[in-house]
């Protein structure tokens, strides 16, 4: 442990991270498991059975008051007005130049009330953003509830099962990006039908006071299904897989939304939100630069930041690249002229100094069988 592990915020489940043997780092200011045994393990119990997750790192901003549907409109690309109560979106806070300042989710709590979560490193940031493009709007307050929740996420085709021997809420019944209340081991919760790995699943919102008695209840509800605690690590190879982008790494405030692929979570109807007049102006000339998938033809592993060529000379960089546990395939994601974005378009990946080919791919990798 480093000398700032001390200045690290720590999570409600962190000594349950630590007496399980967890290897823990620091992530965005916080001090995280980012794997319990291996990312490789922990990865494949998420695309086989299930896997658990201590989300609790992510914030939470609540927008409430009479003009809060209009507040959240202003700082967010999608539509929120298409939510019912009950429903949630994946969403953008843009710049004026409809760069990013966050992902998120918002959730419709009621009829004036709504939950942003927003990423780890970016709670304070996003917050004091948020405030200050509210103001001047109307009867509308955003508040930092983040210390209110504890945030746990069961992933993968056992999820449900796992989940429902706990609850009497019907979990079949919660679609795709709807949550509910109910109680979950006897402990009040919002059940969210979301995820972050490509897998179905859900994200179950409790007070940090029941955290560790939701967490074990669950490990041991799951035991038998092969259920297994996961880090960050195979979050990430889990995420990456499935073609979810990763906030400060493959968008930031240097790449537009449009650039990104993300252009569907733009309200296009809305006739006000910060960066509309820049995505319009870039969706009628187009984007320079794509968001693209590669898989690596030639022998190597791309990382994030390691440069794109095309005969040999720099034409992007990569964001993020592992070789995936599941389809056991070298792969990544970068930012390429458009004209090179055709999936087919063979590139190069410098590794260690060294040219290794690699071609665009459709996305995501990897796309769950629903059936």
């Amino acid at each position: 442990m480093n000398d700032t592990a001390a200045t690290l915020r720590k999570t409600s489940l962190h000594s349950r991270h630590v007496a399980m043997g967890a290897r823990m780092v620091s992530f965005g200011g916080w001090e995280m498991p980012v794997q319990y045994s291996s990312i490789t393990e922990e990865h494949l119990a998420v695309r086989r059975a299930a896997g658990l997750f201590d989300v609790s790192h992510m914030g939470e901003i609540e927008i409430a008051g009479d003009d809060a549907l209009a507040a959240v409109q202003r700082i967010s690309t999608n539509d929120a007005s298409r939510l019912e109560i009950g429903q949630a979106q994946y969403s953008v806070l843009s710049t004026d130049a409809g760069t990013f300042v966050d992902d998120l989710l918002v959730y419709r709590l009621a009829d004036s009330h709504y939950l942003l979560v927003v990423n780890a490193s970016c709670i304070e940031s996003d917050f004091a953003w948020i405030q200050q493009h509210i103001q001047g709007i109307g009867d509308a307050m955003a508040v930092n509830t983040s210390s209110r929740y504890a945030l746990i996420a069961v992933q993968g085709p056992r999820a449900l099962a796992i989940l429902q021997t706990l609850t009497e809420v019907e979990l079949d019944r919660i679609d795709y990006y709807r949550f509910t209340t109910g109680e979950v081991a006897s402990i009040r919760a919002t059940i969210s039908r979301t995820g972050y790995t490509g897998e179905d699943g859900f994200e179950v919102f409790v007070p940090p006071q029941g955290a560790n008695r939701l967490w074990d209840t669950l490990l041991s509800a799951g035991d038998a299904e092969g259920l297994r605690p996961a880090g960050l690590g195979a979050r990430d190879t889990l995420r990456l897989e499935a073609a979810m982008r990763l906030s400060g790494q493959d968008v930031d405030d240097t790449t537009t939304v449009l650039e990104a692929g993300l252009g569907w979570t733009i309200g296009w109807d809305k006739t006000e939100f910060i960066g509309r007049e820049a995505l319009v102006r870039q969706r009628e000339t187009g984007v320079t630069s794509k968001l693209v998938g590669f898989e690596m033809v030639g022998r190597g592993i791309a990382r994030h930041g390691y440069r794109v060529l095309r005969n040999g000379e720099a034409v992007g960089r990569v964001t993020s690249g592992t070789r995936t546990p599941f389809l056991e395939r070298a792969v990544g994601l970068a930012y390429v002229p458009r004209e090179m974005a055709e999936a087919g378009t063979g590139l190069e990946i410098e590794i260690r100094e060294r040219p290794v080919e690699a071609r665009v791919v459709s996305l995501p990798f990897y796309k769950r069988d629903k059936g």
